[in-house]
């Protein structure tokens, strides 16, 4: 419950800053809380708990890895293709091979462990002061964001030309914008903070100049360009940074661009009857198709923002959001799930699909 007694202005500002989230039901789930309606009391002490673990995190920042990228400047985000290793028939080890689906531990000394660990805490932090009004938890958020992104001793350049690369065979790779997928999520986060004190409009519009940038390198890059050519999850998340990157920075027109184009990424990547064949292929199937249809999802709720519907699209065979949430239903939930999959999968990550599918499509059979 939060420290004032109403519902503040904080609701109506919310509306007009949040891409990913709903701009109504946030609000009501707000009110809710202050109410202190019982059936999200668990829910929200659940929340303030997380929130002060959070407090104690970070900050993170881009100078801590071990390892100095090829620039030689530490400021540029470093990371290492997940799922390379040492070569054991050479004395260095060089070139890497390749494990599809075998994590190599080692890369967690470069910036994607840091990054995620930040976009995490962030996001917890932000909830819990929307929902509860208590600054703190927006202090700490602001001061993570600034030391990631804006202050000038700390901040990571905004680009990843050494993302995922591969011992032995490159410094950088465009698939590597991937290690931002969840940018959008941090985004929504800054919406709920403006509302604080602690994030200032300087604080607003540094944020929007980083993003600006990064924006910029990722449509005009060899990298950037090479990873908007993926067919595969690769593509679907280089999609939802940029639509959300170009609604939160106020480029419209690159917004419109890049949603015009959405329908037929879709098109291109699922059968008629739901699959996703090129994330079948994978070592991870079930992971991976998962992770592939979120990123849809999160695609459809940023082209809304420039007119266009993905959730209602069918393309010309059938494809569509909905039978691929079906298509998971019949294959991994209602039966054994009959592809490749090497490490256990965890079901409660189709529980996010769900809710959201239900959300959009209104129909029992998506209920949790």
């Amino acid at each position: 419950m939060g420290e004032g007694t109403g519902v503040s202005d904080i609701d109506s500002e919310q509306v007009q800053r949040d891409f990913l989230v709903d701009g109504t039901r946030l609000p009501q789930t707000r009110r809710r809380v202050i109410e202190v309606d019982e059936a999200l009391e668990a829910a929200d002490r659940q929340l303030l708990e997380d929130a002060e673990i959070a407090m104690a995190a970070g900050p993170f920042s881009v100078l801590a890895k071990k390892t100095v990228p090829p620039s030689g400047d530490v400021h540029d985000y470093l990371s290492h293709g997940p799922y390379w290793w040492p070569d054991p028939d050479r004395d260095d080890g060089l070139p890497y091979i390749r494990k599809d689906g075998e994590g190599n531990p080692d890369r967690e000394k470069a910036d994607s462990e840091s990054l995620a660990g930040l976009i995490s805490v962030v996001n917890t932090l932000a909830l819990a002061y929307y929902f509860s009004d208590h600054e703190r938890f927006a202090d700490h958020a602001a001061l993570l964001l600034r030391t990631w992104f804006i202050d000038p001793v700390t901040r990571m350049n905004p680009h990843l030309q050494f993302a995922q690369g591969i011992p032995g065979h490159c410094d950088g790779r465009g698939i590597g914008i991937i290690d931002t997928a969840q940018l959008p999520s941090l985004l929504d986060a800054i919406g709920l903070l403006e509302a604080s004190s602690a994030w200032s409009n300087e604080d607003q519009q540094s944020m929007r100049e980083w993003c600006t940038e990064y924006l910029s390198w990722l449509t005009t890059s060899d990298h950037g360009r090479d990873e908007a050519s993926q067919p595969n999850n690769h593509g679907t998340w280089y999609d939802a940074q940029v639509l959300a990157l170009a609604a939160f920075s106020g480029d419209e027109a690159m917004g419109k661009r890049v949603a015009g184009e959405v329908q037929q990424r879709l098109d291109s990547q699922f059968e008629a009857d739901g699959s996703q064949p090129l994330e079948l292929r994978r070592t991870k199937s079930l992971s991976y198709s998962t992770m592939n249809l979120l990123g849809f999802f999160d695609v459809a709720d940023l082209s809304a923002h420039f007119g266009v519907d993905l959730w209602q699209h069918t393309g010309p065979d059938g494809q569509s959001l909905r039978q691929g949430v079906v298509f998971l239903i019949e294959h991994a939930i209602d039966s054994e799930w009959l592809h490749p999959q090497i490490e256990p999968f965890d079901q409660s990550r189709l529980i996010p699909l769900l809710r959201r599918a239900n959300l959009a499509y209104g129909e029992q059979a998506f209920e949790t």
